[in-house]
């Protein structure tokens, strides 16, 4: 049975310091806030929203992903920045265990939770809302934990990665969906007009919210890219890093092990 409560968990407790919210540079402790209100702004049409980003192919992307992670009934994943449901439901769907699905923010957590009892889910998932920067879950709980569309908007990165390889049992895998590096010059230019140019005005005329689809789309150029990433996560403490780009770069699937 769907359990249908939120959860409250810690905040993370930084040090003050400026981070980026997109190109503007903010104190961090500034920058949490502003996502979320991006957030509740567009937790409503979240898949319209990836829609638009992504001309519908992140459904493609997000199946290739689910695939990957292999779900098994002993399994337990933990989902991150869970936002509407879409991972945990193709986990649960391909016959995955117990999810505890987390993410920041309330208010996309309640679709989320909403879209998990519409389509009559009998999988065990446990809605949180946490801050994967400081997650207060016991070490070794969980054999996947995964992350999709989420890690960019985090205001310290390596602190999630080290949360994430904290959380997986010995022999556990972390995968991380994201945002990346075109690595195909041709599709450069074309991925950029589209950008900065069509996304935030579909953003104002479909979503009602340009600013929101603005920050979107400059946080993916500000985000590492996938040889960075996977260094980031060497240094959280995971093995066996590696990554598949997705559409010529413009997504990638991180994966990593702790062995």
């Amino acid at each position: 049975m769907v359990r249908s409560r939120l959860y409250t968990l810690a905040m993370s407790d930084n040090p003050t310091t400026t981070v980026d919210f997109g190109f503007r540079t903010v104190r961090r402790e500034e920058k949490a806030g502003m996502v979320r209100a991006v957030f509740d702004s567009v937790a409503t049409r979240y898949d319209l929203m990836n829609d638009l980003m992504s001309l519908g192919i992140h459904r493609v992307w997000k199946q290739v992903y689910i695939s990957a992670l292999q779900p098994r009934p002993s399994h337990q994943l933990l989902d991150l920045a869970g936002g509407t449901g879409d991972i945990t439901f193709g986990w649960l769907s391909k016959g995955g265990g117990p999810v505890v699905m987390t993410d920041i923010n309330a208010s996309m957590l309640s679709v989320g939770r909403d879209r998990a009892t519409d389509r009559g889910f009998t999988g065990d998932i446990r809605f949180a809302v946490a801050d994967a920067e400081k997650l207060p879950l016991p070490d070794g709980g969980f054999d996947r934990v995964s992350m999709s569309f989420g890690l960019r908007n985090c205001t310290d990165k390596d602190a999630v990665l080290r949360e994430a390889r904290r959380m997986l049992k010995p022999g556990g895998r972390f995968m991380c969906l994201e945002f990346s590096r075109v690595t195909v010059a041709a599709l450069t230019p074309i991925y950029d007009t589209w950008s900065f140019k069509v996304l935030p005005r579909l953003g104002r005329y479909v979503a009602k919210d340009e600013d929101s689809y603005q920050y979107l789309a400059e946080s993916i150029r500000t985000f590492p890219d996938q040889e960075t990433l996977a260094d980031m996560m060497r240094k959280a403490g995971m093995s066996r890093v590696s990554y598949r780009n997705l559409s010529g770069g413009i997504a990638a699937i991180h994966t990593g092990w702790r062995l």
